[in-house]
C-alpha cells in the first residue's frame, strides 16, 4: 500500500510540533512541515472571524497531499482553506480546540480537560507526543558518561519554564531545588536534572550551582539526554507548567511528582488536568510521601493514530 503524505502545520512551537509529528509518525506518513505565517492584522483576528482565503497566510508551498495535521490557533484557517480548494478527498486533523465550527475538521484531537463534545471529537488523556518506547529505550545508555559512578538510584527532574501562568522566580525555583535537596538525602538518590526548550538559561545555570557535583545538570537542550533520563529514572519529577512534557513522562509507567509552583492567575484548565493524571495514578505531588506505584504506561499518540486509520479506512 502506498504510503499517505501528509503537511504539517504548526506556530513553530516545540510543544505543537511534538504533537503534530507524533502523530503523523504514528499514522505512518510522509509528511512536510511548515510554520505558518498570518498576513498583516489577521495575526490579531481570532479563527472564527477570519475568513477562509488564501489572503489570510503566506502561501504554503506542497506537493499533492492526502492529509493536514494542524496545530495551534494560527493553523486553523490554512488547514480549513487547503482541504477546502483542494480537488481531491482531503482529511484534515486539528489537534486542541480550533475555536471555530467543529464540521470544518475531519477529526479534533483534544485533551479530555478541555470538556470538548462532538462527533468527530477524540478525546486523550493528556497531550499526545513525538515520544516511543523504542526511542526511550534505545538511548538509555546515553547518560553513562555524564551521570556520577555509584549505587545511588536515579531521579530525572524535567524542568519546563516561565508562561502567563507560572513564574520561574528564584524564590519558586529554590522552593523546587530545596525540597529535592532534601528528599536526596532522606532517599539516597541521584539527581538528573534536564532543561527544556523554554527553560531560562539562569535557571540551568542555577540548578547546577545548587546541586553541584553530587548531582548531574545537562547543560543543554539535547533529545538524546532527555530519552536516556527518562529511561534510567526510578522516579520522575516534572514541573507543573507543561501538560506535554507530562504526558510524556506517563508513557515511561514510572512514577511521576508534579513540582508544583503558585501560578500567577487561576490555571483552571490545567488543574484538570493534574486532577485527571491523579485520579488515572499517574502522578503525585512533590512533596507527599514517597511511594512506589505502578499505572498503565500512556501511549495516547498510538491510540488515536488507530482510531483515525479505522474511520479513514472504512
Amino acid at each position: 500500500m502506498t504510503k499517505l503524505k501528509g503537511i504539517l502545520l504548526t506556530q513553530g512551537m516545540h510543544g505543537m510540533i511534538s504533537q503534530v509529528e507524533g502523530l503523523a509518525k504514528a499514522l505512518e506518513v510522509d509528511f512536510t512541515h511548515h510554520t505558518v505565517e498570518l498576513n498583516n492584522f489577521w495575526k490579531l483576528i481570532p479563527p472564527k472571524m477570519t475568513p477562509i482565503s488564501q489572503s489570510v497566510y503566506k502561501k504554503i508551498d506542497h506537493d499533492n497531499f492526502d492529509i493536514i495535521i494542524s496545530c495551534g490557533r494560527k493553523s486553523v484557517i490554512p488547514s480549513i482553506h487547503l482541504k477546502s480548494v483542494s480537488n481531491k478527498k482531503i482529511f484534515n486533523i486539528h489537534i486542541q480546540d480550533p475555536k471555530v465550527d467543529l464540521k470544518h475538521f475531519d477529526f479534533i484531537v483534544a485533551p479530555e480537560h478541555d470538556a470538548m463534545k462532538g462527533q468527530n471529537v477524540i478525546s486523550t488523556r493528556g497531550a499526545i507526543h513525538y515520544l516511543t518506547e523504542n526511542e526511550i529505550n534505545e538511548n538509555k545508555d546515553y547518560l553513562n558518561s555524564f551521570i556520577k559512578k555509584d549505587e545511588r538510584k536515579i531521579w530525572t527532574l524535567i524542568m519546563g519554564g516561565p508562561t502567563k501562568y507560572y513564574d520561574y522566580s528564584p524564590k519558586n525555583i529554590n522552593n523546587i531545588f530545596k525540597k529535592i535537596n532534601e528528599l536526596s538525602k532522606i532517599h539516597n538518590f541521584q539527581l538528573v536534572a534536564i532543561p527544556s526548550m523554554r527553560t531560562p538559561i539562569n535557571i540551568i545555570h542555577y540548578a547546577k550551582e545548587y546541586f553541584g557535583e553530587d548531582h548531574t545538570v545537562i547543560m543543554d537542550v539535547d533529545k538524546k539526554a532527555y530519552l536516556s533520563a527518562l529511561a534510567i529514572a526510578q522516579n520522575i519529577i516534572v514541573t507543573c507548567d507543561s501538560s506535554s512534557m507530562i504526558s510524556e513522562a506517563a508513557l515511561t509507567g514510572k512514577p511521576i511528582y508534579i513540582a508544583s509552583i503558585l501560578p500567577k492567575k487561576k490555571d483552571k484548565r490545567f488543574q484538570r488536568f493534574r486532577n485527571l493524571f491523579r485520579e488515572l495514578n499517574i502522578t503525585r505531588n512533590l512533596g507527599e510521601e514517597i511511594k512506589d506505584w505502578n499505572y498503565q504506561k500512556l501511549d495516547e499518540t498510538n491510540r488515536v493514530a488507530d482510531i483515525i486509520k479505522q474511520k479513514i479506512n472504512s
